[in-house]
């Protein structure tokens, strides 16, 4: 039976939706395929193996205060190839075949835990380190896809040394740069809009900069688009394949963290209220920025369909989508007729893939 490593929790901002993503799959993984270690990190870093885990004490955290959780590590030395359980007077050795990241943003979905994994031969499943560390910087995600020749928001990068020594010439910058408010400010780096704001003018552009600088050394000032949000899942390696777009409606003013995972009057609407042709606009756009990105594995990508003219507008790419139990990822592999047990079973298949060549 194959040893499965779900990790999960994590050092980012996007700990407790780690949490949620995790309870899910570890409800729908096949224990009769898999032996499965749910191995937690706390917000401050500690690894900790959770033998037994109730997928709802992985949901509401309660796993670390569970008495029987013993410390792990996962080193990078290829002997290993697993874990270390820490018990008391002794230490044990776990090989594992595979693992699950299910870790949103900083110290998870950046190219560092993929790295980690590298060093240790381990396969997993996802994008490898490039590809995780460029779609997480959103600047670095902006400069790939110019290249790759796909429409998407004009913008302006703010540096946190520039805005320290001169904030009103950074924020004048932005709002020449971009022309007109409302605009979007986006930490680079940070993942389910943590720390997005909407400036609809200058002073609210100077305060959205102020809060996103406490998160990130680089701040995008995105231009406003004005259309439907929507989504599309893609699978695979070197011939993956795109679902169907869904369409997010938030109640909320814009699709705010609380809207992704606390405020379940959100709608989805899978297929998307779109036309068939611009279905398929995103579609093809997704797999292009999937491509130039080097993605594996899986990812969502999002885009923008303007209400004026139709026209596409790719927004961004997150290697480690939600996979709670109203994520769209999943929703819209749904669709297309794959249950969620086997989207997990294709996602591993295509980890061993990518680690065998």
């Amino acid at each position: 039976m194959m040893k499965l490593a779900v990790l999960f929790g994590g050092i980012s901002s996007e700990h407790d939706i780690s949490c949620l993503s995790a309870a899910s799959i570890l409800r729908n993984l096949d224990r009769n395929k898999y032996e499965v270690y749910a191995v937690g990190i706390t917000s401050e870093g500690k690894w900790y193996y959770c033998p037994d885990c109730d997928p709802d004490r992985v949901e509401n955290g309660a796993w670390e205060r569970m008495p029987g959780k013993v410390a792990a590590v996962l080193p990078p030395d290829r002997g290993v190839h697993g874990l270390l359980l820490l018990h008391e007077g002794k230490t044990e050795t776990v090989r594992i075949d595979c693992v699950v990241p299910v870790l949103h943003g900083v110290g998870g979905e950046d190219g560092t835990m993929q790295g980690l994994l590298e060093l240790a031969g381990i396969p997993y499943v996802g994008c490898g380190v490039a590809a995780s560390a460029n779609s997480m910087d959103k600047s670095i995600t902006k400069a790939i896809v110019e290249a790759a020749g796909v429409r998407q928001a004009k913008y302006y990068l703010a540096l946190r040394h520039d805005f320290e020594r001169g904030a009103e010439g950074v924020v004048r910058a932005a709002a020449d740069a971009l022309g007109a408010f409302p605009v979007f400010v986006k930490p680079c780096s940070q993942g389910s809009s943590v720390g997005v704001a909407k400036a609809n003018n200058m002073l609210e552009l100077a305060a959205g900069l102020t809060e996103a600088f406490k998160l990130d050394s680089k701040v995008l000032v995105e231009e406003f688009i004005d259309g439907h949000e929507v989504e599309c899942a893609v699978l695979g390696n070197l011939r993956p394949v795109a679902s169907t777009v869904g369409e997010i409606a938030p109640t909320q003013e814009f699709y705010t963290f609380d809207a992704k995972y606390k405020d379940e009057s959100s709608k989805l609407y899978i297929p998307a209220h779109i036309t068939d042709r611009q279905i398929e606009t995103v579609r093809q756009d997704a797999l292009r920025v999937y491509a130039a990105l080097g993605c594996c594995g899986l990812s969502r990508v999002d885009f923008f369909v303007t209400h004026r003219d139709g026209e596409v507008v790719f927004n961004e790419l997150n290697s480690i989508p939600g996979f709670t139990s109203i994520s769209m990822y999943p929703k819209l592999f749904g669709y297309e007729g794959i249950r969620y047990p086997e989207l997990l079973d294709r996602l591993i298949e295509l980890a061993l893939e990518e680690h065998h060549g």
